[in-house]
């Protein structure tokens, strides 16, 4: 039945052959032992142009010859190689919110992130905010500052792995950095993969031109070292993935394969600010894959201030155990005018106005959007695992609803109707 019902959403894909979302060809999922990739032109539909092989699945990108018509893409897609087709949908950052940005810092102190201690003026230079509207950092940091044996990935943009708060919390493959240039030491694939991985241009450099995934990095773990700001962990091992261009935009089928090279690399939770398209298999494979592996996959809500149980917000609304949706509040304690809400989609709210984090180039400045709000729940789950590593996903995300500040600001908000504390989520109270 299952099958059934896969086979009649691709044909009415084809025969509706019109998208709202932009896409670029199509992500065509490969039966297991088929020959069909080694025909290199499936005239007259087109050509694979790319072919990622993860632990889930192969999957090819299928150009489409110009001027094929609906009914040869339905027969192509009744080939027994085919498991099921779908648009390789393009893929952007959680947009920044207009208005809401404060100019970077020249001299950056922990003081200035009220998200970690709220004193009631250090908010924005919109809003002074409301002292005890944070995330309750001081008291967490008396129980765990984290662990190194934490590892989380971002995916993003890359990550700025030189920056002087963030050098020392890279996750660092010591079989490339210790072997030859040009060569798969550790036999995983990727070559010179030393800092992690950049899927947007098929290289071992991740590096972040843009600035968006060093500043979620910043939010999780910038040093605790007297320089710059601090993150939620002290202690914890950062994998800079990046699959999102230095224009902040990507491919689904690049998003997959960024999801199973952080599953390879072991990590215990996926930071993921970023969003677009419409529900696709494709990439719940994936995160049910990361799923089956014990990995918390943190989500932004989005920040179009939509009702994502209305209308949904990928991957925030992928209902998966393993995901975790996050909605952004203020330092006054609401729910940030951007932000996506949802009493049953959206499990929690995080600070995401007026963020201070690094940035690239050895940076610092200030953003605001969901995209903040998650790296501060990722970082609080790396609190949590620090201490209890036996935990599922599932588990994290029903104690991080539970231990939430219920707040009347925030009610309808979230699934938790209040902001994420994360003392109460390390003491579970």
């Amino acid at each position: 039945m299952k099958l059934k019902v896969i086979f009649y959403l691709v044909l009415t894909l084809f025969a509706t052959n019109s998208f709202a979302t932009a896409f670029n060809g199509y992500i065509v999922k490969i039966r297991k032992n088929s020959k069909l990739l080694n025909q290199q032109s499936l005239a007259p539909i087109g050509q694979f142009t790319k072919v990622v092989k993860t632990s889930f699945g192969t999957f090819g990108r299928l150009e489409t010859m110009p001027g094929v018509s609906e009914k040869a893409l339905e027969q192509f897609t009744k080939i027994p190689d085919i498991e099921y087709i779908e648009p390789n949908y393009i893929i952007s950052l959680s947009n920044i919110a207009p208005g809401d940005e404060a100019p970077a810092p020249k001299d950056p102190s922990f003081k200035k992130q009220w998200g970690f201690k709220n004193d009631g003026k250090n908010g924005s230079i919109f809003s002074s905010g409301i002292a005890g509207e944070d995330i309750n950092a001081l008291r967490a940091w008396g129980i765990t500052r984290g662990s190194q044996n934490v590892k989380i990935a971002v995916i993003d943009t890359g990550v700025d792995y030189t920056h002087p708060d963030l050098k020392n919390q890279i996750l660092i493959n010591q079989a490339e950095f210790n072997g030859k240039p040009g060569i798969d030491d550790d036999g995983n694939g990727f070559v010179d993969d030393i800092y992690g991985y950049d899927f947007a241009n098929k290289d071992g450099d991740p590096q972040d031109g843009h600035g968006h995934g060093t500043h979620c990095a910043g939010v999780i773990g910038a040093s605790h070292n007297s320089l710059g700001v601090a993150g939620v962990m002290a202690d914890v091992k950062i994998l800079p993935i990046k699959f999102l261009s230095d224009s902040g935009s990507g491919e689904t089928i690049d998003a997959i394969s960024a999801i199973d090279y952080a599953i390879k690399r072991g990590v215990n939770v996926m930071s993921n600010s970023w969003g677009g398209g419409e529900k696709e298999k494709s990439l719940e494979d994936a995160i049910k894959s990361a799923e089956a592996a014990g990995i918390t996959f943190v989500a932004a809500a989005g920040n179009e201030s939509s009702d994502n149980d209305s209308t949904d917000s990928f991957p925030a609304n992928y209902n998966v155990s393993n995901v975790i949706s996050v909605g952004s509040f203020t330092s006054s304690g609401s729910k940030s005018s951007f932000s996506n809400y949802g009493l049953k989609s959206v499990h929690v709210t995080a600070p995401g106005s007026s963020i201070l984090s690094t940035y690239k180039n050895g940076g610092y400045t200030s953003m605001s959007g969901t995209s903040m709000a998650t790296p501060h729940i990722a970082g609080i789950i790396g609190l949590i695992l620090s201490k209890e590593p036996n935990l599922t996903p599932l588990q994290i995300r029903e104690r991080l609803i539970n231990t939430s500040n219920k707040t009347s600001k925030l009610s309808t908000a979230s699934v938790s109707g209040g902001r994420v504390d994360a003392y109460r989520a390390l003491i579970n109270k």
